[in-house]
């Protein structure tokens, strides 16, 4: 674990750094402007049409396989979502929505470097996923990594100001990281 601590630290902090840099284009600009300056209630059904839009493969069978894993994981087999996510990513390397979804599953079995590596694909392929985001932020927060946790809950916050939980993660990781009161 000691060994682990400063790779998992230096890769957190590269995947936020660095987001601004690669954020890329695409027809989801317009919902995430939208998304930026919207309520709480207004951001819901935003966030909703991204996420619906990420969940689009461009391919049925691979949009089947998504679907699968995610009634998988809904009935508690994480280990089944896990191999239909798998076989996703074998036939959609460049599907990002398919390493954020494995990424959950793993790290609802603890299976913490295997879930910070899908991740990283998530991110790479898609900087501004919030949800890959926010799962970054909880994976390193659980790991005891506070400062960078924190830095990707501000990131989540930056792509989605109204996204419930980071506003509070963001206040009790600033006292506890930094020793400030928001």
């Amino acid at each position: 674990m000691k060994i682990l601590k400063p790779v998992v630290a230096a890769l957190a902090l590269n995947i936020c750094v660095t987001l601004p840099a690669v954020a890329q284009q695409d027809d989801l600009d317009d919902l995430f402007a939208a998304l930026k300056s919207a309520d709480v209630e207004a951001s819901e059904p935003i966030a909703r049409k991204i996420w619906e839009e990420w969940s689009k493969s461009g391919s049925p069978a691979m949009d089947l396989l998504l679907e699968r894993g995610r009634k998988m994981m809904e009935q508690g087999d994480l280990v089944l979502a896990i191999e239909h996510y798998s076989a996703l990513i074998d036939h959609a390397p460049d599907f990002a929505e398919g390493y954020n979804a494995r990424a959950t599953a793993l790290f609802q079995l603890n299976r913490y470097g295997e879930s910070l590596a899908d991740i990283r694909m998530a991110l790479a392929l898609n900087p501004r996923h919030f949800g890959a985001l926010g799962g970054l932020a909880t994976l390193l927060e659980e790991m005891g990594y506070e400062v960078e946790a924190l830095a990707a809950w501000r990131a989540v916050h930056d792509l989605y100001p109204a996204q419930p939980g980071a506003k509070a993660a963001i206040q009790r990781l600033t006292v506890i990281a930094e020793g400030v009161e928001t």
